[in-house]
């Protein structure tokens, strides 16, 4: 094997379907949604709640995304890194993004049972009514555009920051 070959990357596998263009009312919906639900929200508190829900939906084409939008909104490397890990580095996040951050698996994750009351409250004591409505939406949307890409296996790898916009 020579070095070349040791080297080379896989070969890049082609989207299953371009969904938006099949059902154009339906994508223009979702981003008027998408629009609507991050409203009022920090945008760094946004990237790093959709890149959570997207890792856990194992969701490639908005990890890319949403990786790319935080660290142009000013989020560091470091703490887009840690997300992964966020329970066992909890200095890196605020009191606020931690909640955040609990609330978005108990949301994404339902198969695990529920939100539970303890997740819920510990949400309500860092959000106001409002911006607490404000976040449920955000995940609740970045939940079904993974579930979009994931399905239609949308290739990640070439959004430029803030093209959606």
């Amino acid at each position: 094997m020579t070095t070349e070959e040791a080297t080379a990357y896989a070969p890049e596998q082609p989207a299953r379907l371009g969904w938006a263009q099949h059902v154009p009312e339906v994508y223009k919906a979702m981003v008027r949604l998408d629009a609507a639900a991050r409203q009022g929200l920090d945008p760094k508190l946004l990237e790093l709640v959709k890149i959570r829900a997207s890792q856990l939906n194992h969701c490639a084409f908005c990890l890319d995304m949403h990786t790319k939008d935080a660290l142009a909104a000013g989020e560091s490397v470091q703490r887009i890194i840690q997300l992964g890990a966020w329970e066992e580095s909890k200095h890196f996040y605020t009191e606020k993004e931690l909640a955040a951050l609990e609330l978005t698996e108990a949301v994404t994750v339902l198969t695990d049972g529920f939100v539970t009351d303890e997740v819920y409250d510990h949400a309500a004591k860092h959000f106001e009514e409002p911006e607490l409505a404000q976040l449920i939406a955000a995940i609740t949307v970045i939940n079904a555009w993974n579930r979009f890409a994931v399905t239609c296996r949308m290739v990640p790898g070439h959004y430029e920051a803030g093209q959606h916009r």
